[in-house]
């Protein structure tokens, strides 16, 4: 018997699965159909969220069904879903005079419907080009924001609601409630929903996958592969399952030995290690490009596990490859049809979606977020230095070392955009630039490769220098990121790109800055208050050395995060032990959310 569900028609937000996370957060069923669904097969719904996605409504590149708002069930809309809501009625889109990335205060001016319960004004997460500009008939607009006029719109009668922001993220305080609202109230759901029962289906499909073949896993070293590792044991057994750890070069400061010591504690001390550093080193020598990189290290996982496999001599056909792939990283490598390619992970490599469209690999996962794999680590009895720790990625340290051939990139009218800065920074009394080097972000769902803007002198809050970033990201085309100097001398005129790739001296570096990191914020109390600190390497030098960027962060699921706030005299004494670091020169802490920039900066 089929159960009723909510549908969500993907359209390829970076946050289109976490609307299927809240849902069954909510205890009701959720299912994932594709943009193109025939409105016919639309069946056993309580009602549809059309998600946001990174394509303009005005240039029709995404395919649907019109019939999908001819169904007699309620529909909410979502970024590009309001915008598709709009557009399908008769109302106007344009590109937005002023685009929004992060937070924003939404004026809730029906209190009814959607945002019944709700205060007068709420915080609500944006991250959008275009902006509906006029409802359609039978529709009124419920909020707006200082930048968009029709934030949320309504039509009771059709009980067709559209919001431009995200309710779907940890970051619109109310979404939560704005959601069971429309699950609930409007279209009248049925809890039917429970992790017990996905754990269910879960072990069911993996064993039916798997069938009567064995698993060969790669542990990263991350909290995802060790669950995985765990999960995939406990399902299948010890003896179907064979973990490898492979030290690629880019590890943290003893970071294998941790691994290894920290599952053998939880009773899983059958991980098995090898070094590849040097292989991995040898690879990527020479590489600047972000991408070309990721997909290099993805591609050696391959080779080094091809390499174990006739060692031990594994037939190839009787195993699958493991993973510890949890959503984000598909979705923000373009997993998804109507999605963009934020960043390719090395699990979504090309040989990898190879093996997975071949049926050769398993994820046990992949529609999981962090929180969700944290709590199933709990359960599988992992200890919590290793299930709480800081998420860590695949590649490591070789995307927290940004390369460069010594060449510094440049904008278009660079000058004129250091003037824009300084409009916006005078008022704190700060003096800005942008930087001669690029990083990847996220805007508007769509990838960004663009320069951050830096901030020096003076002296600001933490509020300010957020309000800061916020305006700067959305008023000056061609910039994703800001940060903040906190250590070492800014000088202008000294500033030079150098060359500098992945070695193991300027590894080193980044390895030491690391550890200095880590054990501070342990020692001072703060490692639970952190979702993730990267600490990364520039090739970006102000007279001496290179520089280091703090980024500590806050977040649930990291589709969406703040920067993290720290205290002032705990940052001026981390960064003091950090210039102790030979090869450091200078400190800057990224003060950027999510939208526009990623939580790496590759």
């Amino acid at each position: 018997m089929k159960k009723k569900h909510i549908a969500i028609l993907d359209f390829g937000s970076q946050y289109m699965h976490l609307n299927t996370r809240r849902i069954r957060q909510l205890g009701v069923l959720s299912k994932i159909y594709p943009t193109d669904v025939n409105a016919h097969d639309v069946k056993d719904v309580y009602g549809i969220i059309l998600s946001g996605g990174p394509n303009s409504v005005t240039e029709q590149k995404v395919p649907y069904d019109p019939g999908i708002f001819d169904l007699d069930v309620p529909i909410l809309g979502l970024c590009y879903g309001h915008q598709l809501m709009a557009h399908h009625y008769g109302g106007v889109v344009t590109p937005a005079h002023n685009r929004e990335y992060g937070m924003a205060t939404l004026l809730v001016q029906d209190k009814s419907g959607v945002f019944e319960g709700l205060n007068e004004t709420e915080q609500v997460w944006m991250s959008h080009w275009d902006s509906v500009t006029q409802v359609p008939d039978g529709f009124h607009v419920i909020g707006t924001t200082s930048d968009c006029p029709v934030a949320a719109m309504a039509d009771p009668v059709r009980k067709r609601y559209g919001a431009q922001f995200h309710m779907e993220v940890h970051h619109t305080t109310h979404g939560m409630k704005m959601l069971e609202n429309f699950v609930f109230n409007i279209c009248g759901a049925e809890k039917n929903w429970s992790m017990e029962e996905y754990l269910q289906d879960l072990t069911r499909d993996v064993r039916a996958q798997v069938n009567d073949r064995n698993v060969f896993l790669l542990v990263s070293g991350g909290v995802d592969s060790a669950v995985a590792f765990a999960l995939l044991e406990n399902i299948l057994g010890k003896k179907r399952v064979y973990g490898l750890h492979i030290d690629n070069g880019f590890m943290r400061q003893n970071e294998s030995n941790l691994v290894r010591d920290a599952l053998a504690e939880a009773g899983f001390g059958d991980l098995h290690v090898v070094d590849a550093s040097k292989t991995f080193l040898s690879a990527v020598s020479g590489v600047t490009d972000p991408e070309e990189k990721r997909k290099i290290v993805g591609r050696v996982f391959l080779d080094v596990q091809r390499e174990e496999f006739a060692k031990l001599g594994l037939q190839s056909d009787g195993w699958l490859l493991g993973q510890g792939t949890i959503y984000p990283d598909t979705i923000e490598s373009g997993g998804t049809k109507t999605a963009d390619t934020i960043k390719t992970h090395h699990n979504r490599v090309d040989e990898i979606l190879q093996m997975i469209n071949a049926g050769k690999v398993v994820e046990p996962l992949a529609e999981l977020y962090k929180d969700e794999v944290r709590t199933l680590g709990h359960n599988l009895g992992l200890p919590e230095t290793l299930v709480n720790r800081w998420p860590f990625p695949g590649p490591g340290l070789s995307i927290r070392t940004l390369c460069s051939d010594g060449e510094r990139f440049r904008m278009a009218d660079e000058n004129g955009v250091n003037t824009q800065l300084q409009q916006f920074t005078s008022v704190y009394q700060l003096n800005a630039l942008v930087l001669p080097i690029r990083s990847v972000g996220v805007q508007g769902d769509q990838r960004s490769y663009q320069h951050p803007a830096l901030v020096y002198g003076g002296s600001a809050s933490w509020n300010n220098l957020g309000d800061l970033s916020i305006r700067i990201t959305n008023s000056i085309t061609g910039v994703n990121r800001v940060v903040h100097a906190v250590g070492g001398a800014i000088n202008p005129s000294h500033m030079q790109v150098v060359e500098g790739y992945l070695t193991h001296d300027r590894l080193t570096v980044l390895r030491k800055a690391d550890a200095v990191v880590d054990q501070f914020v342990r020692a001072h109390g703060l490692y639970d208050a952190i979702w993730q600190f990267p600490v990364i390497l520039l090739p970006l030098s102000f007279g001496t050395g290179e520089t280091i960027v703090l980024r500590p962060i806050e977040s649930q699921e990291a589709m969406t995060v703040n920067f993290f706030p720290m205290d002032q005299q705990l940052l001026e004494e981390l960064v003091a032990e950090i210039m102790t670091v030979p090869g450091v020169g200078a400190v800057l802490y990224d003060i950027t959310h999510k939208p526009p920039a990623t939580i790496e900066w590759e």
